[in-house]
């Protein structure tokens, strides 16, 4: 019998890959969602709910051996209010039906002390609020691994992809639906910057999650793409264009000042300023935990990766 996976975040972008890499595999996958949908051929079956409500989440959670809490809150907005109450639902509804908890994290709740070279088990201590958050989530998740419940953590870099809207890619590099005249890149040179390729992110859960051998409390690095300067990912978008055009979108500075400006009263803004730290200075993940329990990374060249990025936010 196929095993079942419930998959919260199942319509957002590593949530939603996730999903139907899942359902390739030839997991039955349970999605939630606030409002019913029409027919869906990604073979997802759908259910009316919402990840703060902890019925909902029991009901689609009945009989799942895994449950990915891929879920948050759009444009950033409420954090504070809803992060870890949808983490404690989906820890409720994993310790009733003895299933794994996977949770796609992040570097935002590792501090200064460790941003240069990150080791798995290194001490989290964020000073940002979004980071303080991630490090409570995932004390949450370890003391529920020690009560039972096992959990597997994988740490990402920023997600890229060709259904991922939501990011920085996306929202900060290029314009989705346009065509790439030019190109933001919010780095400082010489800071490096990790990358996720999301078919390849998806594609590392799965590998893990058909390991016999994974500790009631696993957690991993993905290595991805590392732009060790700040510049590699940018010259790969101009790369690929010209490559497509004939013409070399210009690589310009993003407006740090605009962003600085309007955060007061732009959420948004005031939560991607939050962050900058991340393209001011080196912060690195270290993969060799997950290089030594899969033997290797799914890794797509970056310049195919780019490209289908470009065509699926229609820029090419």
């Amino acid at each position: 019998m196929a095993k079942t996976a419930l998959v919260l975040g199942a319509t957002g972008g590593i949530g939603g890959e996730i999903a139907r890499q899942l359902v390739a595999a030839g997991w039955r996958v349970r999605g939630l969602r606030r409002k019913a949908g029409g027919p869906d051929q990604s073979g997802i079956e759908w259910m009316t709910g919402d990840a703060m409500q902890r019925a909902d989440v029991l009901r689609a959670a009945e009989g799942a051996e895994v449950i990915v809490h891929a879920v948050n809150p759009p444009g950033y907005q409420r954090w504070s209010e809803l992060v870890l109450p949808m983490l404690d639902n989906t820890l409720a509804a994993a310790a009733v039906n003895q299933a794994r908890v996977v949770l796609p994290g992040t570097v935002y709740n590792f501090g200064p002390d460790q941003w240069a070279h990150i080791l798995e088990g290194a001490p989290q201590n964020p000073q940002t609020r979004k980071g303080k958050i991630r490090a409570e989530m995932e004390r949450r998740l370890r003391q529920a691994a020690s009560a039972g419940t096992p959990v597997l953590i994988v740490r990402f870099g920023d997600f890229f992809g060709p259904q991922v809207g939501n990011s920085w890619f996306a929202q900060g590099l290029v314009k989705p639906g346009k065509a790439v005249t030019s190109i933001a890149n919010p780095a400082r040179p010489g800071a490096g910057h990790q990358w996720a390729y999301v078919p390849d992110a998806a594609r590392t859960v799965l590998r893990l999650l058909a390991q016999d051998n994974l500790p009631p409390f696993a957690n991993y690095h993905f290595g991805g793409h590392w732009d060790a300067d700040g510049t590699q990912m940018a010259t790969a978008i101009q790369r690929v264009v010209q490559q497509q055009t004939g013409q070399a979108p210009a690589i310009k500075r993003f407006p740090w000042w605009l962003v600085t400006l309007a955060s007061p009263v732009v959420t948004v803004f005031r939560e991607l300023r939050e962050m900058r730290y991340l393209w001011q200075q080196s912060v690195h993940m270290d993969n060799r935990q997950l290089l030594a329990q899969l033997g290797s990374e799914p890794h797509t060249p970056l310049d195919e990766a780019v490209r289908a990025t470009l065509k699926g936010l229609k820029c090419l």
